[in-house]
């Protein structure tokens, strides 16, 4: 039997079994902007996450073996968003990101990274599904064999395989130290970080997720939004703003708006997640 865990909507745990949602944990976080503006959600409940995520199975194939995997541009401004510009511009050559049923793996096509990233976010486990490790590429993947989820081994994958300019996606505080040893060893490469799922990370994991990222998604983290609103030198957003720490994270979120044809007007009360935690 195939399981897979992801920590979704409001925090919410969520364990899907061949095809079906077998659990969802009560969320933390009552109110998402994002569901509630692409959804309609207004409250965040079990219930209604059941149903979204059963919705998700039964729509792209998430967590199953017909899992569709491209996608154009869904939001204006998100992480995946910001990688597949990059990725368009020849800024960087690959993503280490995951994916339900491979783990960690390499990307390098944009409409991929869209379709992995913008549909699914905080996968924490998760079981190998032959039928797209087959289409993604052993090779391409940190742990076929467990479809473990392993950052730090897809950085060492690429940089084997040859890539210089890599992104990656975060969540671990304790990856950030081990990055930066990664990039020591190896100085003719560029790694940039892409922080994600930040939602009640404490006050010392944020400030070390911050501190070794290029760019950060606040999500509903009362302590990145406090951090990333006093030292962020690029914000882009009211509601989910993500932060620049470096100059080539603030290059990234230009870039990303340069596309878009710009920031649109700031609301005088802008949507917020509730409770930040």
């Amino acid at each position: 039997m195939r399981e897979h865990i992801i920590e979704a909507m409001g925090l919410s745990k969520v364990t899907i079994k061949d095809g079906k949602v077998v659990s969802v944990s009560e969320p933390e976080v009552e109110y998402c902007p994002l569901f509630d503006h692409h959804r309609g959600i207004k409250r965040l409940t079990s219930e209604a996450i059941a149903e979204n995520m059963q919705f998700r199975i039964d729509d792209f194939g998430m967590c199953m073996p017909n899992r569709q995997l491209r996608m154009k541009d869904f939001l204006n401004f998100g992480i995946s968003e910001i990688m597949c510009t990059l990725l368009d511009e020849d800024v960087i050559d690959c993503v280490v990101m995951v994916l339900e049923g491979c783990g960690t793996l390499i990307v390098e096509e944009p409409e991929l990274v869209q379709g992995i990233g913008g549909r699914v976010s905080g996968l924490v486990k998760t079981s190998p599904i032959p039928e797209l490790i087959a289409e993604m590429g052993k090779d391409n993947i940190a742990h076929p064999k467990t479809a473990e989820i392993d950052q730090l081994k897809g950085i060492e994958l690429a940089i084997a395989k040859g890539f210089k300019n890599i992104a990656v996606t975060v969540t671990l505080a304790g990856d950030i130290e081990e990055i930066e040893r990664i990039k020591l060893e190896n100085p003719d490469v560029n790694i940039y970080v892409f922080v994600v799922h930040t939602t009640k990370k404490s006050a010392e994991d944020a400030r070390k997720l911050f501190d070794g990222c290029d760019v950060i998604t606040s999500c509903a983290s009362r302590h990145v939004r406090e951090i990333g609103e006093n030292e962020s030198i690029k914000t882009v957003g009211q509601s989910i703003s993500i932060y620049a720490k470096t100059e080539n994270g603030r290059k990234f979120l230009e870039m990303r708006l340069k596309k878009i044809g710009g920031e649109k007007p700031k609301k005088d009360n802008p949507d917020l997640p509730y409770p930040l935690i």
